[in-house]
């Protein structure tokens, strides 16, 4: 997925935390476009103000459900990637993914499309043609550690994952293990992701690895989590130090578990791509946009086949120096 925004703030994430860990916080998003002329509107939850990571889970857009019948849905161009993993996960509808690398990939509910860029990939996105009347999701970031930020990209479909079933709920895990249940997904720091399923009016207590940072981003309404309401597209992170978690929901509901160790990295998000310096987002924007122009298949991030619009421009860069930072905001 991309990041459209023509002026894009300067997210500096990584590092130590720069203020004492709290025992939850929630982070409610900000309401941003997704795609060209046509965007659809999407909750950006991740990076948030005071809180930019939550282990190496660097960006969280939630979006639905929408109704897009007869509409065209999610339509994002071909724009490019460096040092992070896409997540693309569903609860209602299908989006078609298309990438440099030649994969052409429909995900749909209970899917995982998972893409690393590494080095450099593009790719695009779409609600196919004859695409159902609901678009319900959510599209995660995950950041690669400093020594494999420049891997080989490569796209991962995942259509059979774990699944713990209860009489309270199930839950499929995305990435990483909770309890017994061990994702096939590639990972490249500690960390987990899960979708939880919540019958009505049942609650759901989770393990969680103490070493890690956790939060929950509810999915859907009558959502709580260790007795606190969570409302649909709010974030409410756990800190870390907890064994445990506690969900329930007031109606059938769902939400997403993410945790990890926290990213002791400084690390600079600008745009699509995740780097360490100043230096290395600019060159990775002058290779995207010579690679546009010229329309070269054989350039640092390819060429994606089969979208019917052009790639996305990359925008301006800011007049200040991209400098990293903490992953928590300093306290004023």
């Amino acid at each position: 997925m991309s990041n459209v925004e023509q002026d894009p703030a300067e997210l500096r994430c990584g590092g130590v935390a720069t203020a004492a860990e709290p025992e939850s916080e929630l982070l409610e998003p900000r309401t941003v476009p997704l795609g060209g002329p046509r965007a659809m509107m999407v909750g950006r939850t991740l990076p948030n103000r005071d809180r930019r990571m939550v282990g190496a889970w660097c960006f969280a857009d939630f979006y639905g459900p929408a109704d897009i019948a007869g509409q065209p849905g999610m339509q994002v161009p071909p724009h490019p990637h460096t040092g992070l993993q896409t997540v693309s996960w569903l609860l209602e509808g299908e989006v078609l993914h298309r990438d440099s690398l030649a994969n052409e990939q429909l995900v749909c509910p209970g899917e995982l499309n998972l893409m690393t860029a590494g080095r450099g990939i593009s790719h695009s996105e779409e609600s196919p043609a004859g695409h159902g009347p609901v678009l319900h999701g959510a599209q995660l970031w995950v950041a690669l550690p400093g020594e494999q930020r420049d891997v080989a990209p490569h796209f991962e479909h995942h259509g059979d994952l774990p699944v713990l079933s209860t009489a309270d709920g199930s839950v499929t895990v995305l990435m990483g293990a909770l309890d017994e249940a061990v994702s096939p997904a590639r990972t490249y720091t500690p960390l987990m992701g899960a979708e939880i399923s919540i019958n009505a009016g049942r609650a759901m207590r989770l393990p969680l690895e103490a070493d890690f940072e956790h939060a929950v981003l509810a999915m859907s309404d009558g959502i709580s989590v260790d007795g606190r309401p969570v409302r649909v597209g709010d974030m409410l992170y756990l800190g870390r130090g907890r064994e445990q978690v506690e969900l329930r929901a007031d109606v059938s509901g769902r939400a997403l578990l993410m945790g990890g160790v926290p990213f002791e990295e400084q690390i600079v998000m600008w745009w699509n791509f995740v780097g360490r310096s100043h230096e290395e987002v600019v060159r990775a924007r002058e290779d995207w946009e010579q690679g546009r122009v010229a329309g070269a298949s054989d350039g640092r991030f390819g060429v994606v086949h089969g979208y019917p619009e052009p790639a996305l421009p990359a925008p301006a860069l800011p007049n200040a120096e991209l400098r990293a930072r903490g992953r928590t905001r300093k306290p004023s």
